[in-house]
């Protein structure tokens, strides 16, 4: 275990950066979002994920890599809802009109603080305060990175509030299980344990029907490529696939095999939705880990999580938080 400074933010608060290994992997977690940096498997040289060398890269550049996304991950229509008949206004980050991630500076854009740091975990913790990006009371979030014996990066999630809020958080590396990014994940093979998921409008925001994957490039039941050509390019995935109707014991959401490392991972959650993100907007100007140039689809993202815009879809799996609960998630990625 080593802690090291990573960097300072535009405010003067120090980020800094901590080392863990177990289980054959070895992570670099900073403060900034409580973001996974770095990750790698004993025997394979490349990282296992996209990230930046620099930390002035992820305030200017950084599409959430590695990130605790929140305190709603993915998008809410309008960035309106409303709680108990209250209605709340939030950030309108997504194309000048929806909320993603919490809104411009949600939870994965701020300085969290290091609470524990052991061989092989860490703890961080971080206040959402009260008003914060339009939403209503404090969240106090615990975030804790575990290297477990087989390969296993496991990530607790838990929260609890002092007024009626939403709470969704997801955990939001992108994977190139192959190269680390320096070759497109298209070839990797998915396998996702879903019979449905949620068609989106041209802004993609849910258009409420929950649709069946059948006989659509949605189908990932049985593993295949995620490359699928339509209209002459790759199917751009940004969707959500149904997994449950409500939170559940851990169970496995989704297997990958890489192309040519010969790598696998499974994910494995207790949430209702997996967000699978292929990576088309992926592109950045500035080199990632070890000076690799990313391009168009060079990662993948599983994000497990509430359903996107659930405020609005009753049917939907929901995420209101009140207090005197307790909000937790618990995510695997177990790599082999």
């Amino acid at each position: 275990m080593t802690r090291e400074p990573f960097g300072t933010t535009d405010t003067g608060e120090a980020i800094e950066r901590a080392t863990i290994a177990g289980g054959g992997l070895t992570a670099k977690i900073i403060n900034w979002g409580a973001a996974i940096q770095d990750l790698r498997i004993d025997g394979h040289d490349a990282p296992l994920v996209l990230g930046f060398d620099r930390f002035e890269d992820y305030p200017a550049h950084s599409p959430y890599f590695g990130a605790i996304a929140g305190r709603y991950a993915n998008r809410i229509r309008g960035g309106r809802f409303e709680i108990d008949g209250k209605a709340f206004q939030v950030d309108t980050n997504f194309l000048g009109k929806h909320m993603l991630h919490g809104g411009g500076k949600g939870i994965g854009k701020r300085a969290w603080t290091f609470r524990e740091i052991g061989a092989d975990y860490v703890t961080l913790t971080l206040r959402d305060p009260d008003g914060a990006m339009g939403f209503a009371g404090n969240l106090d979030i615990v975030c804790t990175y575990r290297l477990e014996a087989g390969g296993v990066l496991a990530v607790d999630l838990e929260a609890s509030c002092d007024q009626p809020t939403l709470c969704n958080l997801a955990h939001h590396s992108y994977f190139n299980l192959d190269d680390g990014g320096e070759t497109d994940c298209l070839g990797h093979g998915v396998m996702i344990e879903a019979d449905a998921y949620l068609p989106v409008d041209d802004e993609l925001i849910p258009t409420g029907t929950v649709a069946t994957v059948a006989g659509t490039e949605f189908d990932f039941r049985q593993m295949r490529a995620i490359r699928l050509v339509k209209d002459g390019e790759p199917v751009a995935y940004d969707h959500n696939f149904c997994l449950a109707a409500a939170q559940r014991p851990l169970a496995r959401a989704a297997r990958v095999a890489a192309s040519r490392s010969g790598l696998a991972m499974e994910v494995w959650t207790t949430e209702p939705g997996l967000q699978f993100y292929s990576g088309a907007k992926v592109a950045r100007q500035v080199p990632g880990l070890d000076g690799r140039h990313y391009e168009a689809f060079a990662g993948f993202a599983m994000e497990p999580q509430v359903w996107p815009d659930a405020p609005h879809h009753r049917h939907f799996p929901q995420a209101v938080l009140r207090p005197g609960e307790r909000y937790r998630q618990r995510t695997e990625y177990r790599f082999s």
